[in-house]
């Protein structure tokens, strides 16, 4: 006997609407959103969307009319409520756009809880298209099966980061020139946490004394090599993950 395919489809198509979602629910999808279904994705009349709010979780919804700049959905069936993630925060030092970019696709993927660009006096930018930054997160978030958006908050200079910085969150400062082991530090963290990665040329001595200074900060090491600062902050939530975060819950199929 054949196997019974999967349903919903691995293949079907995964996309964040803003309206809350419920059993019954009809949706015009319009702009993008119909134009990457119709077009991308050649839905037809009956294929299997897969929809998320960031509110209830993930539906299943059913396509009906498709028309140029129009396609028509009804959700039918709810799949998964809304995943928590860990409370970890990543605040990151902003850095050219492209690179910046990287760092919110690929935070979104691994987990972090919340975006917090800093500026720091080494930065080469001072700005963020904030429209555009969530656009990137959204997208990173439908192709990792995420339910839950980060949180993507406007760039705020570090000396106003560290003074509003709220007494229950640890501060892990990724610091250049050295501290303790990041994997030593996290796997016996509880509670929830942020990392700090600094800018294209590093955090400057004034900076990182400020940051060591502070009673919630610990200084930990990212090995033996200087990193870029998109590859120092995908390495730090790699190893929190892996050592404090959500990673060590999946189990083997």
């Amino acid at each position: 006997m054949p196997a019974t395919p999967a349903w919903p489809p691995k293949s079907a198509p995964r996309l964040f609407v803003e309206d809350e979602l419920g059993d019954g629910r009809i949706f015009a999808l319009e702009g993008n959103q119909a134009h990457y279904l119709g077009k991308v994705m050649r839905v037809s009349p009956g294929d299997t969307v897969i929809l998320c709010d960031n509110i209830t979780g993930e539906w299943a919804a059913r396509v009906g009319q498709v028309e140029k700049r129009r396609v028509d959905l009804t959700v039918t069936d709810h799949l998964r409520p809304r995943g928590e993630v860990p409370d970890l925060w990543l605040c990151p030092a902003l850095l050219k756009k492209d690179r910046f970019d990287f760092v919110l696709e690929k935070a979104t993927e691994l987990g972090s809880a919340r975006i917090q660009p800093m500026i720091t006096r080494r930065c080469v930018a001072d700005k963020l298209n904030m429209e555009r930054a969530r656009i990137i997160a959204t997208e990173a978030a439908e192709q990792c099966a995420r339910t839950a958006l980060p949180d993507i908050a406007e760039p705020v200079k570090l000396d106003a980061l560290l003074a509003d910085w709220p007494s229950e969150r640890a501060i892990f400062f990724a610091d250049e020139e050295g501290g303790e082991h990041a994997a030593d530090a996290f796997c016996f963290h509880e509670g929830p946490a942020a990392i700090l990665i600094g800018p294209e040329g590093g955090f400057d001595d004034a900076e990182r004394a400020a940051i060591r200074a502070h009673p919630q900060a610990r200084a930990i090491s990212l090995g033996p090599r200087i990193l870029r600062g998109e590859t120092a902050a995908i390495a730090a939530l790699s190893v929190w993950m892996a050592e404090a975060g959500d990673w060590p819950d999946v189990g083997e199929p």
